[in-house]
């Protein structure tokens, strides 16, 4: 019994050396916490430039399966699905950063937002497409049955009967997002998991700052999937 609560005080004191060493001395901690704002920004600028995208693209696919107009806009929109799922989404942030604003004076966190962006949309885009495309027809039909035209039919009848449907897959693409800032790094960003990288090559110590981050992306991750199941709850119960 001695020798174990011996064992138990020692690692304690281990762990409390190394938790000192990696976090509080020289404010360490101030890495971590100035990196997770930058991934917020990132995910929530990010995630609005993606909806934005997401639902254009959307809307033109739709558009062109239930009336077959918007012929070209309908290609385009499965060209750019094509190449940006198709590609990795770190190679897309390096050629956006290095290529496309290699001569422009950009801010590297608008440039992550719009590459971030871009990726997510086309996924997003495809969401909403498969939402829009699981409303009944009767609904189309229900709206020109009462005057409505189709983009009032689409705003009043069909998206929020579709968002119903999307909100979980959407919640998923959310949380991905969050999970793929962590490349941001790439572009010399100081995301959160840069945050734990500088850490670690200050202490020569991988082990606790990587902990810490995977710690905060997990509480964040655990955070949005709780809202996203109470506002699903919340629409059943509208219903």
């Amino acid at each position: 019994m001695h020798e174990a609560l011996e064992w138990w005080r020692n690692a304690w004191l281990v762990f409390e050396a190394k938790f000192s060493q990696n976090f509080l001395e020289a404010n360490r901690w101030r890495l971590l916490a100035n990196g997770f704002v930058t991934t917020v920004e990132i995910t929530i600028g990010a995630v609005l430039v993606g909806l934005a995208i997401g639902f254009l693209v959307a809307v033109i696919r739709t558009t062109h399966d239930k009336t077959g107009r918007l012929k070209f806009l309908n290609f385009l929109a499965k060209v750019f699905l094509t190449v940006i799922r198709g590609t990795p989404t770190m190679v897309q942030l390096l050629i956006i950063y290095f290529v496309i604003f290699a001569s422009i004076n950009v801010d590297k966190l608008l440039v992550a937002v719009i590459a971030f962006g871009i990726n997510s949309g086309a996924y997003t885009a495809e969401i909403i497409r498969a939402g829009l495309m699981a409303v009944d027809k009767g609904q189309y039909e229900a709206g020109a049955s009462l005057g409505l035209n189709y983009y009032q039919t689409m705003t009043r009848i069909i998206v929020p009967q579709a968002f119903k449907t999307i909100l979980p897959a959407l919640g998923n693409e959310l949380i991905v997002l969050l999970k793929e800032t962590s490349i941001s790094g790439y572009i010399a960003m100081h995301d959160l998991t840069k945050g734990g990288d500088i850490i670690r090559s200050q202490t020569y110590d991988a082990f606790m700052p990587l902990l810490a981050v995977a710690a905060i992306y997990l509480i964040c991750v655990c955070g949005l999937s709780w809202c996203v199941t109470r506002m699903e709850r919340r629409l059943k119960r509208n219903e």
